[in-house]
């Protein structure tokens, strides 16, 4: 398994999610980065998620 991170941001740039998650490829990590922003209600705040090569996974500005 491979850690990624997620971290969401308001409009002031203060982040308002910031965690690390396991997944085992990219394609996984982008459909839990995508759920766990549905559950918090943050899928249209600028997000990134990003790979432990420092790669976009997911991204929204």
């Amino acid at each position: 398994m491979r850690t990624y991170f997620l971290t969401v941001f308001d409009k002031s740039g203060e982040r308002l999610l910031n965690e690390t998650f396991e997944a085992s490829n990219n394609d996984e990590a982008k459909d839990i980065g995508s759920k766990r922003l549905d559950e918090e209600g943050y899928g249209e705040y600028t997000h990134r998620c990003v790979s432990p090569e420092a790669k976009l996974v997911l991204f929204h500005r």
